[in-house]
């Protein structure tokens, strides 16, 4: 017999079975603001990413192969985001659920084209990430144009005669979102009193607040990140203003009455029909509350992400990431945790419906007296 000894068997056999293991093993990635000021935001993907991760391998992974969550923080940052991508690559990422900012998603997503990676955002909002956008992104959440116009239209019905601002940070998204309520509100005669822009991370913003209190401003259209919305309706109570803030999805996070407390009473978002209502969700919406944490904002979109992805997945009978792409854009269905999906062939979701959030002691429930 040869020197092939039982010892070495045993240790060849441990070998082939661990690299068997290794390649029965998909990896996705999921990328956001992990830390600092907006972390909270990060926070939603995060857990929504790896609640599916871990749901979905309970039950057999994609085809018999276990999913694996690696996670990111790009800070918001497009060069940030960049390297994340460039690390997701040499990781050997298939599918990224993210990013968070649409300023992170589209710049990623050109690294993520060329190397094969679908790429399905829970909450980049900004049209430009579609319009312009590779064959390998999607989007599980609706576009800042169609939420922009809906917030528009019941500015200029619900509130005609008042002193409208808008106020506005730099971030791409922002920009595109207060572009589109400006336009809505203009096609229906009403203008603005005035049209200001503001820069994100600061500590104080004691000067705008003091503008739009001496312009006897009523209602204020937020295009922002919850800190800053926080801080100026604190800073308007502390000159005696009381007004009527609106913003979009950016503020559906616990964080915002943190930070604003009391002066949050009445600020009303839109955001997309709420996830925490959906009867078929509920089983899952409670297993989060079991583990302490209530899945708001963007937590069941990116859940309903890597479902989309899956689903794709199994559907074309492997990981080939335009395959799966093109599956989706196609307009096949997808059963996900925010109801039944389709998506057009941007990756855009089809027919995307908004509903009105009010913040009133320090939660926020649908505001049933809006139209």
């Amino acid at each position: 017999m040869s020197g092939f000894t039982w010892r070495m068997l045993v240790a060849a056999t441990a070998l082939f079975c661990g690299a068997a293991a290794a390649r029965a093993e998909i990896i996705i990635g999921t990328a956001g603001p992990m830390q600092g000021q907006y972390a909270a935001l990060g926070e939603q993907i995060r857990r929504g990413a790896q609640q599916a991760v871990d749901d979905i391998n309970a039950t057999g992974g994609i085809n018999g192969e276990q999913l694996v969550l690696k996670v990111a923080d790009d800070s918001c940052d497009p060069r940030k985001a960049v390297e994340v991508a460039n690390q997701f690559v040499s990781q050997g990422v298939k599918f990224v659920a993210g990013h968070y900012c649409s300023g992170s998603s589209i710049p990623a997503s050109k690294i993520y084209d060329n190397a094969g990676i679908v790429e399905i955002s829970p909450a980049s909002t900004l049209p430009k990430y579609t319009d312009d956008g590779g064959w390998n992104v999607l989007r599980t959440c609706a576009r800042d144009d169609a939420q922009g116009s809906a917030a528009g239209l019941l500015i200029a019905s619900k509130f005609a005669g008042r002193k409208i601002a808008i106020v506005a940070d730099q971030a791409p998204a922002n920009a595109a979102l207060a572009a589109k309520v400006k336009a809505a509100l203009n096609a229906k005669g009403v203008t603005e009193t005035f049209f200001e822009n503001y820069t994100a991370g600061a500590k104080d913003y004691g000067e705008l607040a003091l503008k739009l209190s001496d312009g006897l401003v009523d209602v204020v259209y937020f295009a922002g990140a919850y800190p800053e919305a926080g801080l100026i309706l604190k800073e308007l109570r502390d000159l005696g203003r009381i007004v009527q803030m609106i913003s979009g999805d950016s503020l559906v996070t616990e964080e915002f009455w943190n930070v604003a407390g009391d002066a949050g009473e009445g600020t009303l978002m839109t955001f997309t029909p709420d996830p925490l209502t959906i009867v078929a969700a509920q089983s899952l919406i409670q297993r989060f509350k079991d583990a302490g944490y209530t899945p708001e904002g963007y937590t069941l979109h990116a859940y309903a992400a890597v479902q989309a992805y899956v689903q794709a997945a199994e559907a074309t009978g492997g990981m080939d990431g335009r395959k799966i792409a093109g599956w989706l854009r196609a307009g096949n269905r997808v059963n996900s945790a925010i109801g039944e999906l389709s998506f057009d062939a941007l990756g855009d979701v089809r027919d995307p419906q908004f509903t009105w959030l009010r913040w009133s002691q320090g939660k926020f429930a649908v505001a049933t007296d809006l139209p």
